[in-house]
């Protein structure tokens, strides 16, 4: 009979410590350490594929080293995963090492304790990082516009006409003049790192609205979630890079648990202690899926730039979108008029959101509908 060895790798930039559990053994069978390079990882595993004749599970957790390691396993047909790290049991130790982690992620992988995570496609991959390329610079945009308030607060030019980064404001900043050379020639170079950074955001909206509307891909899913109030082209790619395949979650539940939407529970005995959420998996979808509940605080509509977006969608996904714009703005009120604070509240509308989201990504809306809903 062929002997299953567990194998947990603790994957990191140069080397790779490897643990092998033989069946349920309580020790490894074997520990090593090798260099992380393609020739060598192939050769460790086809050797002990043929020489120990096992049949290999192997796991490494997710990190910066991305999907690598699990293309050179799967090249030479050996089962690899990657686990979540937001999974793995964790506990205080004054000692860790690389081999005590390699041997923890063997025992929780072959006691079926953690969460696999879904591996992308090259091309996939490529995507995502184009939307997570956006993420980083709106976020070197944001810091560089922190930059600018506080350089100003510093000078003592603070602006009380309205909001900051209105084109009021910009109007205000085109104006400012300093009478030293110095303070001129730091805020210029300020706007000059606001305006190219604004050009590459832009630059790659550009990108990510050509992969949108002309990858076949992604075509037809971008336009089923654009027919959402809060969720346009750029919000839609990222929840499909992020999530690749919509199919793979059985249910809304398992989606919401994915993203980390679900609230944290400590119970014993009588004793039942529902604590925040759990912040667990992807924390780029909970974002966004958190952006678009801001919406539903409005009154529902039909605007015009929500049916532009709407054109040529089937009517069952439209009906979908307005019955979802209805019943999270009346859960939003309901919380918010019970004494929820805003944030509590846009939480629990994102997770109820994610449920419209799965019905509508898994075909799962109701067909039969011919006419669109009452919009009153």
């Amino acid at each position: 009979m062929e002997s299953i060895a567990y194998v947990g790798n603790d994957v990191h930039k140069e080397t790779i410590t490897v643990a092998v559990y033989e069946g349920y053994s309580k020790e490894p069978v074997i520990e090593q350490k090798i260099n992380n390079e393609k020739a060598r990882v192939q050769k460790f595993y086809l050797n002990l594929k043929k020489t120990k004749g096992y049949k290999i599970k192997s796991c490494y957790e997710a990190s910066g080293c991305g999907y690598v390691f699990h293309r050179w396993l799967k090249e030479i047909g050996v089962e690899c995963e990657i686990i979540a790290p937001s999974s793995i049991p964790s506990k205080n130790r004054k000692i860790k090492t690389d081999k005590i982690d390699a041997k923890k992620l063997a025992k929780h992988y072959r006691n079926n304790d953690l969460t696999i995570v879904h591996v992308p496609t090259e091309k996939e991959e490529s995507i995502r990082g184009i939307t997570r390329l956006r993420e980083q610079l709106k976020k070197g945009q944001k810091k560089t516009k922190q930059h600018i308030l506080k350089f100003l607060q510093l000078k003592g030019i603070t602006y009380k006409e309205g909001s900051n980064w209105t084109q009021k404001h910009v109007r205000f900043l085109e104006g400012l003049k300093f009478e030293k050379i110095e303070d001129e020639f730091i805020f210029n170079r300020y706007k000059e790192m606001l305006e190219h950074t604004q050009m590459e955001v832009k630059a790659v909206d550009e990108k990510i609205k050509e992969i949108a509307f002309k990858d076949e891909m992604y075509k037809s899913r971008v336009g089923k979630l654009r027919c959402f109030r809060g969720i346009d082209t750029t919000t839609s790619m990222g929840l499909i890079t992020e999530i690749v395949d919509f199919r793979r979650f059985g249910n809304p539940k398992e989606m919401m648990s994915y993203v980390g939407l679900i609230p944290g529970e400590e119970s014993s005995g009588e004793t039942r202690k529902m604590k925040g959420i759990t912040k667990a998996g992807n924390k780029r979808v909970r974002r966004l899926l958190v952006e678009a509940a801001w919406h539903y605080r409005h009154r529902p509509a039909q605007t015009d730039v929500l049916k532009e977006r709407q054109k040529g969608q089937e009517i069952s996904v439209i009906n979908h979108c307005w019955k979802a714009q209805k019943r999270l703005n009346k859960k939003f009120y309901n919380l918010f008029s019970k004494g929820k604070c805003k944030q509590k509240t846009v939480t629990a509308v994102a997770r109820e959101l994610i449920g419209f989201i799965w019905a509508v990504m898994n075909d799962k809306t109701e067909p039969k509908l011919t006419y669109v809903l009452d919009r009153r």
